[in-house]
């Protein structure tokens, strides 16, 4: 039975310290065809030759190139733009955790139940771990609310190093990558939102990834407790870090699909677009009554607070 084709991209960046056990889970991948298409984003440690005997050992499955720093969200849209339209799946990797040897698998399994004809978007829960592998807790949990355009245009609820895409998903998107990545929060997320608008997101609640945290981490998971995590958002609302970083977003994304949404979806865009530019108590009546949502109560509190202040 012929195995489903499926091209993993990997940004790395000063990886040197894990990237050899994040290479070995892949390699170890079973019941799938791989390829891995690397692109380091300017490391100044010993990141490539860390990479290099796997390059050397596997050149028909492993495809690399180092190039000048990008930034998280220009490298893995850069890799989108120059890996081939070819495969059946493709996933996103980072370069420091841990793949389960069924990560793939269980992941196109899912997709293939699902119809061929839509965008689909398969995402997962994680096992967090710390530098040693020691396991932390598991994060994100399940969603109970629908992962559709009015959760994914104010929370990312899928981690990027989980993502597996379908062909449909990957050839769309890539055929019109934002050129104003500045207004993207996270590559990630512009995918979840491209996805829950137009076609299917599949969370699984069972993790395939260790998810390691540690110091190092160019971005990290929700090891934070209750306090500090609230402090951060604290500061970061204060400090203007969040300011306006959704409304950007928004407006790149009804700029660049308006043409393909619906009536609805353009409507309810356009209306929480529209009420930052109306006066306090208008835009409390529109917090009041908007149909988009985050996932935890509190989370969503928060969304209300932020258009209510106008800074969203």
């Amino acid at each position: 039975m012929k195995q489903p084709k499926v091209l993993i991209m990997m940004s790395t960046y000063n990886g040197e310290r894990y990237i050899n056990e994040q290479m070995d889970s892949l390699m170890a991948q079973v019941n799938v065809e791989t390829q891995i298409y690397i692109r380091d984003d300017g490391s100044t440690d010993d990141t490539i030759e860390k990479l290099r005997p796997y390059v050397e050992a596997y050149p028909d499955r492993i495809y690399f190139r180092s190039e000048q720093n990008l930034g998280v969200i220009r490298s893995f849209f850069e890799l989108m733009r120059s890996s081939p339209p070819t495969f059946d799946y493709y996933a996103f990797c980072d370069q420091d955790d841990v793949w389960e040897q069924d990560k793939l698998i269980r992941a196109v399994t899912l997709l293939q139940n699902r119809s061929t004809a839509i965008p689909l978007l398969y995402c997962s829960s994680t096992q967090m771990v710390d530098q040693h592998l020691t396991a932390i807790g598991v994060w994100p949990k399940v969603p109970q609310k629908r992962l559709e355009l009015h959760n994914a245009l104010v929370e990312n609820s899928c981690v990027g190093c989980t993502m597996v895409m379908n062909s449909i998903t990957f050839n769309q998107v890539r055929a019109s990558l934002p050129s104003e990545v500045n207004q993207v929060i996270m590559h990630d997320w512009w995918i979840y939102l491209y996805v829950s608008t137009f076609g299917e997101v599949l969370f699984d609640g069972q993790p395939g990834i260790k998810y390691r945290q540690h110091q190092g981490n160019v971005l990290g998971g929700g090891r934070d407790g209750w306090i500090q995590k609230w402090r951060k958002r604290v500061n970061r609302f204060v400090n203007g870090n969040n300011h306006y970083i959704l409304s950007k977003q928004a407006r790149l994304f009804l700029a660049m699909y308006e043409e393909f949404l619906t009536h609805t979806q353009m409507e309810e865009i356009r209306d929480l677009l529209h009420c930052l530019e109306k006066g306090v108590f208008d835009r409390a009546w529109y917090a009041f009554k908007t149909p988009f949502y985050r996932q935890s109560f509190l989370d969503n509190m928060v969304l209300k607070f932020v258009i209510i202040a106008g800074k969203l």
